[in-house]
């Protein structure tokens, strides 16, 4: 058995191997350089090579740029908070605190690297103030330290990056392209000869793409535009999805599935739903690779999905959890208390955008429990021996070298980013060497405290796990319909629509993750958007004068009834039954009686919603 075969067998992963000795010598080199330049806290360059570095150059790009914009603006906050507490612990946790939680509830509604920029404003305010409290006479020169490291690591991620990364995540174009190609297939073939399973096999390539697209984006101006077409492109095809469980798929005639088949335009007046989805499928396509668009101002609007109230959640749970420390460090004043306040900044603030924050945290402990006992290792056993501060730089390269090594074994891996980080940050290479071996051990244990903090917090102050974030997406989609009925939302053109497709698309995916095979994603979600095309069709038939005075009536319920539908469904579905009655034998009477009766088929689903209420 040859090395390499024997290193595969012991999961190590050879192609994140080499991403990660790259990475490593990337931290390195920015170590030294930092150290060159006479910055008093050199370790904290190596940190931001390991948090920006990635395997695709456009995302390095992009996260190298908002790593240093989101350190900018926290430095200068950190520096606001220190002049403005003059000194008072009370006042600065206060401050921090508040800072902290607006930028995790900001980091949880924006998307890409976006979020990730204003959540390390938070942190990075955190590491200012905190790192600065019993040197508060310097705190600009700290500002400036960190600011500059950054930078530093920043230029360095880069530069080495720039060399070795790949320039493309993949080709979701031609993904797009050949899904369409599938779909319009399905369409045209006779209503008894078509595939559920082809359907739901669409819908969920398409979630997939449509999940890949913010990295994919990354990078460039051309790279966004590209991604805006596909994704643009691939809530079309959800639209089309909607179609085929809607009743005018049904009674389409051959010669028009045939022209379906071409990806021909049909006839607006006889199908004006398939003709639209055929118009909205056919602009985006012209869409990708920035090709021109045809009719510019008919663009399908691409409006995505969201999470507000996850957002405050996440911006209330790190508030109190910062408070709460923080009173602990006034009423004690215990000097490693700013240590447990770092840590858990950090964990509070970045994990509140994962999918299972508790989950990846338990992986994070271990993480920085083996960072924080290597660097003691370097720090006790290592360095007493160094008789330069050169020297110190060199022992600790065993150890950031040692990191790739936990990156990419696949048992290892999710711990590896915290391995590295924790032992930069309790690596100062100074001379002379100051503080006891207690005094060590005390800041690595307020430390690696902050995942355990952060861990209970996601637990207990408004707890989220993968199966919550699936009910609150589904509490989301019907909520909105809600407010459509009751008249709380405007319905403007499609946007609505567009909105419920990316919901659909994101639920689709959170089923997959969870694997909750007993919620009907599909079915469900199809049923949301046929209901919310019968109260976007009911709200524009209560505004004609010409409407006969019973279907008004029956109208009226029917959105009354279409607003409590998470709570009451059957109650919902039975009242759009009757306004389809009402209104007798009329494509808005299809529209609407479709929607009943796919309310009444999902009422668990809509039921789901009322229970997250």
């Amino acid at each position: 058995m040859s090395i390499l075969e024997r290193a595969e067998a012991l999961g190590f992963d050879l192609p994140r191997l080499r991403y990660g000795l790259r990475t490593a010598l990337a931290a390195f080199l920015a170590l030294l350089a930092a150290w060159a330049l006479g910055l008093e806290h050199p370790q904290w360059a190596a940190m931001t090579v390991w948090a920006a570095s990635q395997p695709v150059r456009g995302m390095l790009v992009e996260k190298s740029l908002f790593r240093a914009a989101g350190t900018a603006v926290g430095v200068a906050a950190g520096l606001l908070l220190m002049l403005a507490s003059d000194g008072q612990t009370a006042i600065l946790v206060v401050g921090l605190a508040l800072w902290v939680g607006l930028c995790a509830g900001a980091g949880n509604v924006l998307r890409g690297f976006m979020s990730y920029g204003t959540i390390l404003a938070g942190f990075s305010a955190a590491m200012v103030t905190l790192l600065s409290t019993a040197h508060h006479d310097s705190i600009l020169l700290l500002g400036y330290d960190r600011l500059m490291t950054v930078l530093v690591g920043v230029f360095v991620a880069l530069l080495v990056g720039l060399i070795f990364t790949p320039a493309s995540a993949g080709d979701y174009e031609t993904s797009a392209s050949r899904l369409t190609g599938r779909l319009l297939d399905e369409m045209a073939r006779p209503p008894a000869e078509r595939s559920l399973g082809e359907q739901k096999a669409i819908l969920s390539e398409a979630a997939l793409i449509e999940e890949a697209l913010d990295p994919h984006a990354a990078g460039s101006l051309n790279a966004r535009r590209a991604a805006h077409a596909v994704r643009a492109l691939v809530l079309a095809l959800v639209s089309g999805l909607l179609w085929l469980r809607g009743p005018e798929a049904q009674r389409i005639d051959g010669e028009a599935r045939g022209r379906l088949g071409e990806g021909a335009a049909l006839d607006a007046a006889r199908y004006p739903e398939v003709a639209a989805v055929l118009q909205a499928i056919g602009i985006a396509v012209d869409g990708l690779g920035n090709r021109p668009v045809a009719e510019p101002h008919m663009r399908p609007p691409v409006v995505l999905h969201r999470d507000w109230r996850g957002a405050r959640a996440a911006a209330i749970r790190a508030s109190a959890t910062m408070l709460a420390i923080g009173l602990v460090w006034v009423l004690t004043g215990w000097e490693a208390v700013p240590y447990v306040l770092l840590g858990t900044s950090v964990m509070i603030t970045i994990f509140s955008t994962f999918d299972d924050p508790a989950g990846i945290l338990k992986a994070v402990f271990a993480g920085q429990v083996f960072g924080a006992i290597a660097a003691l290792a370097c720090r006790w056993l290592l360095w007493p021996l160094a008789d330069s501060e050169l020297t110190m730089l060199l022992m600790m390269a065993p150890f950031i070298v040692s990191g790739a090594f936990v990156l990419s074994n696949r048992r290892t891996m999710p711990a590896a980013p915290d391995y590295a980080m924790v032992f930069l940050l309790l690596s100062q290479p100074v001379l002379p060497l100051s503080g006891s071996f207690g005094q060590s051990v005390s800041t690595a244990l307020a430390v690696v405290a902050g995942p355990l903090i952060a861990l209970a917090a996601f637990r207990l102050i408004y707890p989220i796990d993968p199966a919550r974030r699936l009910q609150a997406l589904i509490a989301a989609m019907v909520r909105e319909l809600e407010e459509m009925a009751r008249g709380d939302a405007q319905i403007r053109g499609d946007r609505w629509r567009m909105r419920l497709n990316h919901r659909l698309l994101r639920l689709v995916r959170w089923v997959e993750k969870t694997r909750k095979g007993d919620i009907p994603a599909f079915e469900g979600s199809f049923a949301v958007l046929a209901l919310g095309s019968a109260i976007a069709r009911l709200r524009d038939l209560q505004s004609q004068s010409d409407l006969d005075p019973g279907a008004s009536r029956a109208a009226r319920v029917a959105l009354a009834r279409s607003a409590t539908v998470g709570v009451a469904p059957d109650r919902a579905a039975r009242s759009l039954e009757r306004a389809a009655a009402r209104l007798g034998a009329t494509g808005d009477a299809e529209l609407i009686a479709n929607a009943a009766r796919q309310v009444a088929s999902n009422a668990s689903f809509f039921r789901l919603a009322g229970a997250a209420a």
